[in-house]
């Protein structure tokens, strides 16, 4: 059995969105040099979203672009017998570029993993950081995010949903328990 829980809303979505604007301008004092990838799908999503919230702050359009993972994952195998591969797109140099990787959800950390490597055959960016919107924990492996929307509290056999408007038709993110 099961028990879906809401945990994000669209207005929850969007002070997200712009906490994180605000943090990753002050952090970087600015946006020189930066540029945004989306691991996809929806951290693709984000991105855009992300870099339409810095440009209204800012002023200054970033680069974004989207990357497919799946061919660099280290589990693709059990995802399925022939994963689906999409294109990436990042239309621009990464070299020398900070780049802020934007995914939906943080769990095990090889997602995150996956990306870095898949990142590094478009060049060597001079920094790499991590935004994203759900934190749910259960790493294994070191990594973290620099930007974070939120931690959820879950069970390792927990799912979370995420939903944008551009893909899903809504803002929102649940939780779906697991029981017996």
């Amino acid at each position: 059995m099961t028990k879906k829980k809401s945990i994000l809303n669209d207005q929850d979505y969007k002070r997200i969105i712009t906490r994180i604007a605000y943090e990753i301008i002050e952090k970087h004092k600015g946006v020189k040099n930066l540029a945004l990838v989306g691991i996809q799908t929806r951290g693709d999503f984000l991105a855009k979203r992300l870099a339409e919230q810095i440009a209204a702050i800012e002023g200054t359009t970033l680069p974004v672009g989207s990357m497919d993972i799946n061919m660099y994952r280290d589990d693709w195998t059990k995802i399925s017998h022939q994963p689906t591969v999409r294109p990436s797109n990042i239309p621009f140099s990464v070299d020398d570029k900070e780049i802020i990787l934007v995914d939906d959800v943080l769990f095990t950390g090889r997602t995150v993993r996956a990306a870095m490597e898949a990142l590094m055959d478009f060049g060597r960016p001079s920094r790499i950081e991590l935004a994203i919107l759900v934190d749910r924990g259960h790493r294994e492996l070191p990594i973290q995010a620099d930007y974070q929307g939120i931690f959820a509290d879950t069970e390792s056999d927990d799912m979370i949903h995420v939903h944008v408007l551009e893909q899903d038709n809504e803002d929102c993110v649940y939780r779906e328990l697991k029981f017996s």
